[in-house]
């Protein structure tokens, strides 16, 4: 098992980030951030699938004015994502956000970035330094992923820099790039640099199938390596997918429960019932669920028929091994009774709900 490298504690509200805290999950809105209610309305779609920090694009003065409104409204950290204007962070930090996104070599001269600074510190709140491979004109021309990667770290550290020589440390930092080579890289040479929490994200990873196999994949190795505080998939997608895919990233590393995991056969010619049906409707249903306060996954696992069907039942927490038009169901090793395929759903379900509740 993977040790985790232990980094400093930062604060995004009342979410620690860093320090040995769960890794936790982001998403960023893709609305117009002046347009206070449909933006809230998309946090709260976003809460509701589980993300615990939310990123807010601020492009000019009329975004910045609407973020305390937006505070007000929703229940998880909010964030600021700037670029080239100062006033903008500065005004952010007024508005009552809990973490300012910048880079401080886009937003001007040095006597703007202690502004900026000044004002964080003022307001108590954290600043990201995120750095993309895209927009860092570095790494143009740069072939290999180490080469491109010891640019974005150059340069994280030249913003680092600038944070530290007003004495400000309250910082996360990011080294994002579009292919999985180049970002693993990055992370791993950052970590040995400094050891403020690290955003992990394979940038631009594209649409929700493949940007959840590219960030699956990405991330997956970056944190098995033991870096990471705090995760966001960047999928062209509904930003509710990014919060599915990082709770399944997460659950699979054993890094934190989701609720329900999820164990099912890929079907063969044994099958004798539509479990790709059956599995489809049963994911639908769970995907909602939570763990209960002792923060573990409720196994489940559905099976399609008799070879590996009733050991991997009776491992789980609940489990059903497949028969020819019927399915054996199982409980906590033992079986339970049989069950007709069209009840398999609300059969599990039931059981999966009381164990929740027993959980809480």
């Amino acid at each position: 098992m993977f040790t985790r490298t232990e980094t400093r504690k930062i604060r995004v509200g009342k979410v620690a980030v860093g320090g040995g805290a769960p890794v936790t999950i982001q998403s960023m809105t893709n609305t117009k951030t002046e347009d206070v209610s449909a933006t809230v309305d998309q946090i709260k779609r976003l809460e509701d699938a589980g993300c615990e920090i939310v990123r807010v694009a601020v492009p000019d003065m009329k975004a910045a004015l609407k973020l305390g409104a937006i505070k007000k409204r929703i229940s998880i950290p909010l964030v600021a994502d700037i670029h080239f204007d100062y006033r903008l962070a500065v005004e952010a930090a007024s508005q009552g956000v809990d973490k300012l996104r910048l880079n401080p070599g886009n937003i001007g001269s040095r006597e703007n970035v202690e502004k900026v600074v000044s004002a964080a510190k003022k307001a108590c709140v954290p600043i990201r330094i995120g750095v993309n491979a895209g927009s860092l004109k570095a790494v143009h021309g740069k072939s290999g992923p180490l080469a491109r990667a010891k640019s974005l770290v150059d340069s994280a550290l030249e913003h680092v820099k600038i944070l530290e020589s007003f004495d400000f440390k309250d910082i996360a930092v990011s080294l994002k790039a579009s292919d999985i080579a180049t970002t693993v890289e990055a992370y791993r040479l950052m970590a040995q640099k400094r050891n403020y929490p690290l955003h992990l994200g394979i940038t631009e990873a594209g649409t929700l199938f493949r940007g959840t196999v590219k960030s699956s994949a990405g991330l997956g190795i970056i944190l098995y390596m033991g870096l990471g505080d705090t995760i966001r998939v960047s999928l062209t997608a509904d930003p509710v997918e990014e919060i599915k895919v990082a709770r399944q990233i997460l659950q699979s590393l054993a890094l934190r429960a989701s609720g329900v995991e999820l164990v099912s056969c890929p079907t063969c010619s044994r099958c004798e019932v539509d479990l790709i049906k059956i599995t489809g409707e049963l994911e639908d249903k769970i995907s909602s669920l939570r763990p209960g306060k002792k923060g573990k996954d409720i196994k489940v696992a559905v099976m399609g028929c008799v070879v590996n069907g009733p050991g991997e039942a009776r491992e789980a927490d609940i489990g059903i091994a497949g028969g020819k038009n019927t399915g054996l169901l199982f409980e906590n090793g033992k079986p339970v009774s049989k069950v007709a395929p069209d009840r398999w759903v609300k059969t599990l379900m039931g059981r999966i709900n009381r164990k929740i509740k027993s959980n809480k």
